[in-house]
């Protein structure tokens, strides 16, 4: 059953769905980061001149995906910049939240892509591109499909 609606205006809001999804972003971006970083180390690694033509195509994948998502999560600080004192924070929060949302979908390529690069390195090029499969199929399920699916059933049992 569904609680009672909060008693906050839509400034204070603006304000809170501002705050929980900074918070959400912070935890994202520390591993997207880290993530990007050792990417951008490997071509400098003596053993990276041996991938061949496929490895360094998943490489560059991952590391454009890797700074696609960078790009995506990072930038409600640069728009809340440009917002500041503006009087705009729900469509910052709007716009935040789809940036957010396509963030969260490079990560899942990105990882996707470098578990393909180390299977792929590691055993062979098939089970590479079965554990990169297998990587978006338990993203979509874990970061897509679980919640819609507690949320839905959680509005039929309000109903």
């Amino acid at each position: 059953m569904a609680g009672p609606e909060r008693d906050e205006t839509p400034t204070e809001r603006s304000d809170r769905n501002w705050n929980e999804l900074l918070q959400e972003l912070r935890v994202t971006q520390t591993g997207i980061q880290i993530l990007s970083g050792f990417l951008l180390t490997l071509p400098f690694q003596a053993r990276f001149s041996s991938l061949d033509g496929m490895e360094r195509k998943l490489f560059l994948i991952a590391v454009v995906t890797s700074t696609i998502a960078t790009g995506l999560v990072v930038a409600p600080v640069s728009s809340h910049r440009i917002f500041f004192r503006h009087h705009e924070k729900h469509a910052l929060v709007t716009m935040s939240d789809r940036m957010a949302k396509v963030g969260l979908a490079a990560l899942a390529v990105t990882v996707s892509t470098v578990l393909a690069l180390i299977f792929s390195v590691v055993v062979d090029d098939g089970t590479g591109r079965l554990l990169a499969l297998l990587a978006v199929a338990f993203f979509l399920t874990v970061w897509v499909v679980l919640p819609v699916l507690v949320l839905r059933r959680q509005r039929e049992d309000d109903h």
